[in-house]
């Protein structure tokens, strides 16, 4: 006879991963299904997505502070190069690291692992189709945390060469003369600031009229500016309508996204990134029952899906399509089955581009407060005025805090800034608690920190700012 799990996840990613952790310190008997090849847990996240970008974002900005800052701190440096051999195997270094880190945590919570691509034959039952032969799964509840996969350019065929995605962006040798990045979005800009810091011209490719459409429209414009400063060139309002390889070379035509008349841009490496969308391929979704909208984003309430005792969450499901949101769903996922009160709040899942300097938000920007009609108060502080900013010569950016202005309650909070990343968490930690501005004004921080500009900008909301 058969053993039966009381929990067979689909993915091995940061929501699958944790949602395994979860359920076996629970005591639930799990087993979790990975079909990358080379047998990898982690998911697109930690295999290529945000951690090895990472670590090449920290590497080639430590090379242009080293370029560029050193002669003005009173460093003299010679002989300065890149070795991106040595650059790449660091990242891969990294990524190996922390797979094992993810194997070990499935052995001590006692999850059994199985490679293989997982299907759904029914409620209670997964076919595992792997490379030591296919094995079938009995099981009280199916979680899917497949996650998501690049979305394609019609026109535009990824060959991960001279078109790439961001998995191919991770490994580009040499470093490309021009590199045209197509969407403004986050995973374009954070490649995109690697490769230009290390010699390669870039040019964005924008279809709407401003970067970072999701994020805080004042945050968007300075931003856009700053990189533009840093030699980013921008082509907004326009779409691409087609690739054609050469042996050397890819030309591009574009054209406005109105309308009008195309252009060619010849450059030697494309990386296409404009989103990602719901990985539910092959997972017998149609077989069982299981309902997904119009963009296949699979249906749920609280984790649910319409077919009793399968479950989804993470990137498969709607909602920022994050690794912290996926993480945060996949304990409160199994909670819910282990019969506890699993939740999350998705107004405070904080959103972070990792470029430099970095920009950082969690809830309402000012666009959504003003189509909600809702009455906001507004404090923002400049780094240029923080005093560790500008000591270190990091004075780009600002912190936008948004508050209701009967209530003080914290709506949102909009960062740019050295550091923004790790300066977001104490806005979040406020709003997860229903805090008010005047609770982060009046809380000591230390100084000279750059966590002061977060502090100054919630004192700015009432007008009593007092550095400047």
């Amino acid at each position: 006879m058969t053993d039966t799990y009381d929990v067979v996840i689909i993915g091995a990613g940061p929501g699958g991963y944790n949602a395994a952790i979860r359920a076996g310190q629970l005591g639930l008997k799990t087993a979790i299904i990975e079909k990358r090849d080379n047998k990898k847990l982690g998911g697109t996240c930690l295999n290529v997505g945000c951690i090895p970008s990472k670590a090449l974002l920290h590497a080639s900005q430590l090379y242009e502070i080293a370029e560029k800052d050193f002669d003005g701190l009173g460093i003299k440096a010679t002989g300065l190069k890149v070795d991106l051999v040595q650059m790449l195997k660091q990242k891969d270094d990294a990524v190996e690291g922390l797979t094992k880190g993810v194997e070990f945590l499935m052995k001590k919570n006692k999850v059994e692992v199985f490679y293989g691509a997982g299907e759904i034959l029914s409620a209670g039952r997964v076919l595992v189709s792997g490379p030591d032969g296919d094995k079938e799964l009995d099981t009280k509840n199916i979680v899917i945390a497949t996650g998501s996969e690049v979305t394609p350019l019609p026109g535009v065929e990824i060959d991960e060469e001279q078109i790439v995605s961001s998995t191919g962006a991770l490994a580009l040798s040499p470093v490309p003369k021009h590199l045209v990045v197509i969407g403004g979005g986050v995973i374009g800009l954070e490649l995109g600031s690697v490769w230009r810091r290390l010699g390669a011209k870039v040019t964005v490719v924008e279809f709407l009229d401003k970067i970072l459409p999701t994020m805080d429209g004042e945050v968007s414009k300075q931003f856009q500016r700053i990189l533009k400063k840093q030699g980013v060139a921008f082509k907004l309002s326009s779409k691409v309508t087609g690739a054609e390889k050469l042996k050397t070379k890819v030309k591009l035509s574009v054209e406005p996204a109105k309308g009008g008349e195309a252009e060619t841009i010849d450059c030697d490496a494309v990386l296409v990134a404009i989103g990602r969308r719901p990985h539910t391929d092959g997972l017998g979704l149609e077989t069982v029952g299981v309902k997904t909208d119009k963009r296949g984003f699979i249906e749920t309430d609280h984790f649910q899906t319409n077919v009793k005792g399968i479950w989804a969450l993470g990137d498969c499901i709607t909602g920022p399509m994050l690794a912290h949101k996926a993480e945060d769903d996949g304990t409160a996922c199994i909670e819910l089955i282990a019969g506890k009160a699993g939740h999350v709040n998705y107004d405070t899942v904080p959103s972070v581009v990792y470029t430099y300097p970095e920009v950082a938000a969690v809830g309402k920007t000012e666009e959504q407060l003003k189509e909600a009609g809702v009455k906001y108060k507004t404090g923002k502080f400049p780094f240029m005025a923080n005093s560790r900013a500008k000591t270190n010569h990091e004075t780009d950016g600002f912190v936008k805090v948004l508050a209701d202005a009967e209530t003080d309650k914290v709506l949102g909070v909009h960062i740019i800034g050295v550091e923004a990343g790790e300066l977001i968490a104490e806005a979040v930690s406020v709003m997860e608690f229903g805090g008010a501005s005047e609770d982060i004004a009046r809380t000591c921080h230390a100084h000279p920190t750059r966590s002061e500009a977060v502090r100054q900008a919630a004192m700015g909301v009432e007008g009593w700012t007092m550095q400047a």
